[in-house]
């Protein structure tokens, strides 16, 4: 007897796909590889997948991913799919924040119809800098939350929004530089995961991510409404020059808080980057305050990236 039932993808890992599935209230995971068709690059299975399993009953352990559903998304770096929050993890200083860095990310995740999330850590350290950045990302519009694990600050209002969120299948990532204090928060907001998590934390603090692979554990493994924290260690590899992850076309959609100016400019070609704020209503508003300096610097550096990329096509 063949038969057709739907799962996630949570683990990869040399052609084996580990699937979790909801059968009649029963929770399982199963272990299987993919038909031919979908080896190929434009058809590959991702972590995070959504996909249709064809089990053949009459035959032992004949399991095979049959069909892989529409996606809501399909990153590049780190290779998964159907990502819906990223969690970006940055702390006021040891390590100092890099606000291009964060720009990239929250471009990335604005392209792909992820929503961003800004953590800042040890906001004991420097209450100030932590509130400028604050500043900055909540008249982007991006939720912001402040906390420290030193003095057990602002996790209750994090752990409400974690709850509200993850749930209903809903898959978040976490992202940020190493020592900004993302194993204490990983361990602080999801203790059930916590020898997961910290070994989630151990491997981004290496470094090194270029031979990592995608997981996706569930918060509630008993739960069939569950939501997901990814392990996704590509998210420092964030350069636009190697990678694509979107175009130049793409850039300035990406940038919320840039879009209302559009059409205000002098000139109906302006590109943002190097106007005088007498043509430019981009750079006009940076200088008067509607969006933040930093922000403009961000989408202009780049941009000067995907310019230079499109030359040399």
């Amino acid at each position: 007897m063949i038969r057709e039932i739907e799962g996630k993808v949570v683990k990869g890992l040399g052609g084996l796909y580990d699937i979790r599935v909801v059968e009649d209230g029963r929770i399982r995971t199963l272990s299987c590889r993919a038909k031919g068709t979908l080896h190929r690059a434009d058809e590959k299975v991702l972590i995070g997948d959504d996909v249709r399993l064809r089990l053949d009953e009459s035959t032992e352990g004949s399991i095979v991913i049959s069909e892989r559903l529409p996606r809501k998304n399909a990153l590049i770096r780190p290779p998964m799919a159907n990502l819906d929050i990223l969690f970006i993890v940055l702390s006021p200083r040891d390590p100092m924040p890099v606000t291009e860095t964060v720009d990239k990310l929250i471009a990335i995740a604005e392209h792909n119809e992820i929503e961003p999330v800004l953590l800042l850590t040890k906001s004991d350290l420097d209450v100030a800098a932590c509130e400028r950045l604050a500043a900055i990302y909540r008249t982007v519009g991006i939720p912001v939350f402040l906390t420290s694990s030193a003095r057990g600050e602002g996790m209750e209002s994090l752990h409400e929004y974690l709850r509200e969120h993850l749930t209903g299948g809903v898959t978040a990532a976490f992202a940020g530089a190493s020592g900004v204090g993302k194993s204490t928060l990983l361990n602080a907001l999801f203790p059930t995961l916590s020898l997961a998590t910290s070994e989630i934390s151990r491997k981004i603090a290496r470094g090194r991510h270029t031979t990592r692979h995608v997981e996706l554990f569930a918060l509630s493994p008993e739960d069939v409404d569950t939501g997901y924290l990814a392990d996704t260690p590509g998210f420092s590899l964030i350069d636009f020059e190697r990678f694509d992850f979107f175009s130049l076309e793409d850039l300035l959609p990406a940038f919320r808080d840039l879009v209302p100016y559009v059409g205000q400019c002098r000139y109906s070609d302006c590109a943002h980057v190097g106007e005088s704020a007498a043509e430019c209503a981009i750079a006009r508003a940076a200088q008067e305050g509607g969006i933040a300096p930093s922000r403009l610097e961000s989408y202009r550096s780049i941009y000067r990236i995907l310019k230079g990329k499109d030359l040399y096509k």
